[in-house]
Parts: structure tokens; sequence; C-alpha cells
């Protein structure tokens, strides 16, 4: 198995695939692979060839999951986020030479603009009432050329968190590969039913809560947005065993409990991605679902899972993503020597899942592999039994007269205060020490300034406490849940909020 198209042939045709929790429509994986197929036939009569990139807007549901199998199967997907704006489309679309973009039958009027202006073709895809999915006005079905495992399957971009986004070529192995990881990690069996509610056009959704889901024979539970007060009852109804969310969605699911909602039985645990989930959080999630709370790390470059902390009754820690999950994980220096065990430097892996290098992009890949390693730009530390603990994003970290001073360490000690709800710490411009201690924090309740600040000093060193304390109604963060701290900063050093 080293391609999409024998993912999706795994399973028993007879077997639940998807759920659509607002219809109750259960589409079987006969079924779903009948209508990958047949859209994929309707690409290739478009005109779509292997390496052809075919875009996407679509909302979360069974259209978004049948479009990037037959995008990856009959070309290569491109999905985007359609929250983008005219200007970013018109990026997206530029830059991934995209050779037609698939829309929703109605909205999505950014996208269809962008796509008119740069004469890429536009075709809706619809769903019918029996959760048939289809393409509207395609040209007659013809054959497409079935993938290889070293064909590029699907093209994302990084977050651009630290520059401009880079094109990010994920092959049908590489995919592959991570889903395997993931459902070893976690035991993934045809009786699971994950539920996914973090967005398809990104990795964390696609790989983790669909295609393992899919490797194994589970089905997977797709509601069309996230919603805090209907999440409970879509775990109970649907006989939940597993979710995977960013941090601010758990958070958001157990805002309003005490205790555990009643139904969870068939619930086994629960994995937390793509941001830094605090001990805080972790805890209280763990008090109140009563099951273990997975914390792993992943990323776009790696088709998603490097780590994890593992099911019990191996030791899960909070504060760390784990070990290596079929990854080799290191730490390296500067000058590109590997660390001991417990020395502060740069995340690097290796592994099948690890893309070869950046599309065309030779510059970011001389600096993103060394020895061949690649260097994930995230500080930390690996324990002395192999669980790695991030500590920042290297061009994240303050550097306040030479200390350098990881900002989530900051966050963590913020959080522990029972008045504070989310916590950002960043670096702030100042004229003597080159950058000072600045943090943007939420409120559960009202607080001052200076009870916060006096908090922080009975936990951190004097250089580390923070000099400016900015009280704001939410955080910035990315479509994904990740924390913006680069844009606060200077959100906060133009002078606003």
């Amino acid at each position: 198995m080293n391609d999409l198209p024998s993912l999706l042939n795994a399973a028993p045709g007879n077997s639940t695939a998807v759920i659509i929790p607002e219809t109750g429509t259960a589409i079987t994986y006969e079924s779903l692979r009948r209508q990958v197929n047949g859209m994929a036939e309707d690409l290739a009569g478009i005109g779509i060839r292997r390496g052809d990139r075919v875009a996407n807007v679509l909302p979360n549901g069974l259209p978004t999951i049948v479009a990037f199998l037959a995008g990856s199967i009959a070309g290569t997907a491109a999905p985007l986020n359609p929250a983008y704006r005219f200007d970013e489309f018109c990026f997206y679309l530029e830059d991934t030479s995209a050779k037609v973009l698939l829309v929703p039958p109605e909205g999505a009027e950014e996208a269809r603009r962008a796509a008119e202006h740069l004469k890429v073709p536009i075709y809706a895809v619809q769903m019918d009432d029996k959760g048939y999915v289809s393409i509207v006005g395609a040209p007659k079905r013809v054959p497409f050329d079935p993938p290889s495992g070293d064909d590029v399957a699907l093209v994302l971009h990084t977050s651009g968190s630290t520059g401009r986004p880079k094109r990010v070529p994920l092959k049908h192995k590489n995919l592959v590969v991570s889903c395997a990881n993931v459902a070893k990690t976690y035991e993934l069996t045809a009786k699971d039913v994950s539920l996914c509610v973090m967005p398809l056009f990104h990795i964390h959704g696609l790989v983790a809560s669909t295609l393992s889901t899919f490797m194994t024979g589970g089905t997977v539970v797709v509601p069309n947005k996230f919603n805090p007060m209907s999440f409970w009852r879509t775990v109970r109804e649907q006989g939940v065993t597993w979710y995977s969310c960013v941090p601010t969605i758990h958070q958001l699911s157990v805002a309003r409990l005490n205790e555990k909602p009643e139904g969870l039985d068939k619930l086994r645990f629960v994995r937390s991605c793509s941001s830094a989930l605090s001990p805080v959080l972790m805890e209280k999630l763990e008090k109140i679902i009563q099951v273990p709370v997975l914390e792993a790390y992943g990323m776009t470059e790696a088709s998603h899972q490097m780590c994890s902390n593992p099911l019990p009754p191996r030791a899960r820690k909070a504060s760390s993503v784990g070990p290596g999950t079929g990854v080799k994980v290191g730490i390296m220096d500067e000058e590109g020597n590997l660390l001991p065990s417990g020395e502060l430097g740069e995340v690097v892996i290796q592994g099948p899942n690890v893309i070869e290098g950046y599309e065309n992009n030779p510059e970011a890949n001389e600096k993103s592999f060394t020895k061949g390693w690649f260097r994930t730009g995230d500080q930390g530390t690996i324990d002395a039994e192999g669980y790695l603990h991030l500590t920042a994003r290297i061009k994240e970290l303050i550097n306040r007269g030479g200390e350098k001073i990881a900002p989530l360490e900051i966050d963590e000690v913020m959080l522990t205060h029972p008045c504070v709800a989310e916590a950002v710490a960043f670096g702030m411009p100042h004229p003597t020490w080159g950058e000072e201690v600045a943090i943007a924090v939420v409120l559960k309740e009202p607080q001052t300034e200076a009870v916060l600040i006096e908090h922080c000093k009975h936990h951190l060193a004097d250089f580390k406490v923070p000099k400016k304390i900015h009280i704001v109604e939410k955080i910035p963060r990315t479509a994904t849940g990740k924390i913006q701290r680069r844009a606060l900063a200077s959100a906060f050093a133009d002078g606003q909020k």
C-alpha cells in the first residue's frame, strides 16, 4: 500500500466510511470509492492529468472528501481555505498553477472572482439528497491514469508565520506512511469512529482524522463545522471513539462543563495537535471527560504526525509531545551537530513521511535540510525516555539582552492564574535590551495588570517576567488554530489591538 487508491480500497465495501451528522446520511466504502473514481473520471474529462493542480474551496463535508481524493488521484489536490480573500486566492491559485477550481453550487464569490481574474476554469460540486457527490456540467467521463507512490497527491502551503508561504508537495507514499504511523500510535481499527472537526484544507484534518481512519476501515463523522453547543451530543449519538483537534477547540468543548457528559462510554482517547496544549487545559480535559488526552506534534512537511504521547499503559507527559512515531527525531545545534539527551537545540526529523524538498525553492531547501535531516524550526529537548519537549519556534524566541526566552514557558505560568483563560507571550522592541517580554491575555474575570505581573514574579526569573500585559478580547490565530505570535507583536508595535 503506497498510494491513496490502495488505502481507500482496504476496507470492506459494505462498511460505513462517512457519516454526515446534520442529515444522518451514511456512506459506505463502496459508495465512496465509486464517487471518488467517478469524479476522478470527470476531472480527466475536463483535461486534468497527473501533476495538474485541482484547487477546491469547499466547506467540510463529504463533497470536500470526495473532491480531495479525486483530485489527488486524477492530478494533485490543492485544497484552499474558503475564508481567504480575493488577493489571497489570486496568490494561491497562481502559485500552485491551478488548472481548475472546484466550488460549492452557491457562494465562494471571492474564490470565483479570483479564478475568473486568472482565467482558471470553475466547476461546482454538488451533493444530492442520497449523499452522492458529482461535478456539475463536467464533460464526458474518461479514464484517468492511476497514480504511483511517487506522484504528488497533495500540495499545501506552510502557514507563512515566519515568512512567505512555501509550497509543500506531499507524495502518495508520504501520506500513506503518515497514516500508518497514526493508526499504529492509537491502535485504530475498523471499530473506531473518528469525529473530524478540523478543516479539511489542512493536513491535520485530512491525515489524522480522515485518511488514517479510512486506512483502518473505520468511520469518519464529518459535521459541516465545529459547534460547541452540539459537540457532545454528536459524540454520544454517533458513538465516537476518538477525535483530534487544536487546543482552542478543546477549550471551547469543555468551557461549560463541570462533569463528564452522559453517553461517552465508547470514547477511548482524545488527541491534541497543531498548537501547544497547556498542562492546565490537559488536566481539565482529563478530569472532565475521563479519558487519556494525548498531545501530538505534526507539521505539513512531515505529512502531519511526527511524535505523540502514547496510549496507556505507557506514560503520557504534560508539556511533552511524546516520542517519535515511526519518525527519527533528533536535536541539532546551529553547526549541524546532533546533541545528546537533555541538550537544547533545534528539532530535526527523518522519515519516509518527510518531504524531499519544498517545490521550486532551492534557497529554502538549503536552509531546511542538513546532513539528511529536516530542520523543523522548533526548539526543544529530548528527555532520557525519548520524549520530545518543545520550548519555542526559534524565530519566536525573545532575545532580552542576549538571554533567549521561550514564550511558551511564560504562557504556561500565566495560565495557572485562575482569572486567565488564554495567554500569549511575545517580544517587544526595547531601546536597551533589544527586546522585552510582553504578553496578551484573555480573562475569565476582571483582574489588574499588577496582580498578574506579581503572579509571574513568583514563578519566573526577573528577566522573564512580562513588563507589559495587554488585556484583549481574543487571541489572533490562523484558520487551523495556530497562535500568531509575530502578528500579535506587530499589531501592538503598531499601537493596535
